[in-house]
C-alpha cells in the first residue's frame, strides 16, 4: 500500500505580491502529482478553497495522518502558512517545501531548505520534468532520512512528539478512498439529470452532514447550482453544519439561490452582510449587481420608469465596485459595460472602462480560459460593433459551455443589448441570429 502524500498549497489563478501571476492548478497537474507519484505516493490534494478557509475535520486529519507532505508557499497565501504550521508542529519529519522561484520567502520560513520551479508568464511551469525529478528525489530521500524537517522540533528541545494509532491512520485512508468514490458517483449523477443527485443528497450516506466531509457537502450543493436546483440548495443548506453555513462561499451561494427562487429581499441581506464582514469582493458584489439588475428588468417590463432607473445604477454601482476589488475577474466588469448601454444616454464611463475589461479577459483565454472568458469577450464585440469578432467568440464560448444556464444569461444579456439599440433605431439583425444560436444550443 502506498503512502499518503497531502499537498497544501493554493487552488486556482492567483497573483503574488509582485504581480506576477501563477497557475496553480497547472502546478499541481505537471509539476507536483507526477512527481508524487513518480516517488511511489498517492497525493492528496486539499479541497478547493471554496468553503472559505480549512475549516472542517478531514483537513486536520490529512495535516496528521499524511505520512509525507508537499507545501507549495509561492505568494505566502495564509491558509497554506497556517496549515503548514499546524503540519510543522505534529510531524517532526517528511515536509518538503517548494516555490516559484523568486519568491521572496518570509524570515522564519527562509533558512528552511525548499526546492524552487520556473514558471512562463502564464504561470505554467516552464521545465515540470526537471521539477518532477527534484520533487520526487527529496520525497524518496525522505522515505530513509530519519532527522527532523520542522523547525520547531529542531529548535526547541524536548518537543513531544505523537504518536499515531494506525488504526486511526487506516480510518483516515478508508474515508479518502471513500470520498474520492463519492465525488465520482456525483459527477455521474450530475451528468444524468438532478433526480439522480437529488437520490445521492437524500441518501443515508448524508443523513447526518455534520458527519461529512465538508468538500463533499459543497459537492453536493454547487451540483444542485449547477442544475437549477435552487430550493434543493436551500433545503441542503438548512441541514448544513453551523459552521459550514457561515462560510462565505456557502452564504453567497444561498443568496444566489434565494435570489433565482424571487426571494430577493433574504439574498440581498444575506450578501450586504457578507460585504460588511469580509469587504467588497468581485464573487459577492456580482451576485449583489445580480439582484438588482433583475429587479431593473421586472421594473422596466412594468412601466415603472424612475425606479428601474435607480436600480439600473445600483446595479452598476455593485458590479463596478466588484470589478474595481479584483479587475481579473471578468464577472462584474462586463456585467458594469453591458449595463452601462441600458443607460439613457449610454454611460460614458464604458468607453474608458471596455480596454480594461477586454484585458482582463483575453489575460485569461491566454491561460487556459473558460466559457465565461469567451462570453465575455463576445459580449465586449457585440458593445463595440465588431460583427465577426462576436461570432468568432460565440463560437470559442459555445464548445466550452458546459449548462444551459451558461448561455441562457449570454443570450438574455444579448438580447438586452439587442432591444436597447433597436429601440435607438439600429439594425440589429445580426444580434437576434446569435441570441437565437445561444438560446438553441442543447447543453444539460
Amino acid at each position: 500500500m502506498k503512502p499518503l502524500c497531502f499537498v497544501l498549497m493554493p487552488f486556482g489563478k492567483k497573483t503574488d505580491a509582485a504581480g506576477r501571476l501563477v497557475n496553480f492548478d497547472e502546478v499541481y497537474k505537471q509539476l507536483i502529482a507526477p512527481a508524487v507519484r513518480a516517488a511511489e505516493m498517492d497525493p492528496i490534494r486539499a479541497d478547493e478553497e471554496q468553503v472559505g478557509g480549512s475549516i472542517h475535520k478531514p483537513m486536520f486529519e490529512r495535516l496528521m495522518l499524511c505520512d509525507y507532505a508537499v507545501a507549495d508557499i509561492t505568494g505566502a497565501n495564509p491558509n497554506v502558512y497556517y496549515e503548514l504550521g499546524i503540519r510543522h508542529s505534529v510531524r517532526p519529519r517528511s515536509t518538503i517545501l517548494l516555490f516559484a522561484g523568486g519568491t521572496p520567502l518570509p524570515f522564519d520560513i527562509a533558512p528552511l531548505r525548499g526546492i524552487p520551479y520556473q514558471i512562463d508568464s502564464a504561470g505554467i511551469p516552464t521545465d515540470p520534468d526537471r521539477g518532477v525529478v527534484a520533487i520526487a528525489a527529496r520525497l524518496r530521500s525522505a522515505r530513509q532520512d530519519q532527522s527532523d524537517d520542522s523547525p520547531l522540533f529542531q529548535l526547541i528541545d524536548g518537543m513531544p512528539r505523537i504518536q499515531v494509532d494506525h488504526s486511526k491512520t487506516d480510518v483516515f485512508r478508508e474515508q479518502v478512498e471513500y470520498s474520492n468514490e463519492f465525488k465520482r458517483r456525483l459527477a455521474s449523477a450530475r451528468a444524468l439529470n438532478i433526480d439522480a443527485v437529488r437520490a445521492i443528497a437524500q441518501s443515508g450516506e448524508l443523513a447526518n452532514l455534520t458527519d461529512v466531509e465538508a468538500g463533499i457537502v459543497i459537492d453536493v450543493f454547487l451540483s444542485f447550482r449547477d442544475l437549477k436546483g435552487y430550493q434543493d440548495m436551500v433545503d441542503l443548506y438548512a441541514r448544513m453544519p453551523a459552521p459550514l453555513q457561515r462560510t462565505r462561499m456557502v452564504r453567497e451561494q444561498l443568496g444566489l439561490a434565494l435570489n433565482r427562487l424571487g426571494n430577493s429581499k433574504e439574498a440581498e441581506q444575506i450578501l450586504l452582510q457578507v460585504i460588511k464582514e469580509y469587504g467588497e469582493n468581485s464573487e459577492t458584489n456580482g451576485l449583489l449587481g445580480r439582484i438588482y439588475k433583475d429587479r431593473w428588468d421586472a421594473a422596466r417590463n412594468s412601466g415603472l420608469v424612475l425606479e428601474a432607473r435607480g436600480l439600473l445604477k445600483r446595479a452598476i454601482a455593485a458590479y463596478l465596485a466588484g470589478f474595481e476589488a479584483d479587475w481579473r475577474d471578468c464577472y462584474p466588469g462586463i456585467n458594469a459595460v453591458t449595463l452601462m448601454e441600458m443607460t439613457e444616454p449610454p454611460d460614458r464611463a464604458q468607453a474608458d472602462l471596455i480596454p480594461v475589461v477586454r484585458y482582463a479577459a483575453l489575460r485569461q483565454i491566454r491561460n487556459s480560459g473558460d466559457y465565461w472568458d469567451h462570453a465575455t469577450l463576445l459580449e465586449l464585440e457585440i458593445l463595440c460593433r465588431n460583427r465577426e469578432a462576436a461570432e468568432d467568440a460565440a463560437a470559442s464560448a459555445l464548445s466550452l459551455a458546459r449548462y444551459g444556464w451558461e448561455l441562457e444569461t449570454t443570450a438574455k444579456n444579448i438580447r438586452l443589448i439587442r432591444q436597447t439599440r433597436q429601440r435607438r433605431g439600429e439594425d440589429v439583425a445580426w444580434l437576434q441570429d446569435l441570441e437565437t444560436q445561444l438560446s438553441e444550443a442543447k447543453k444539460p
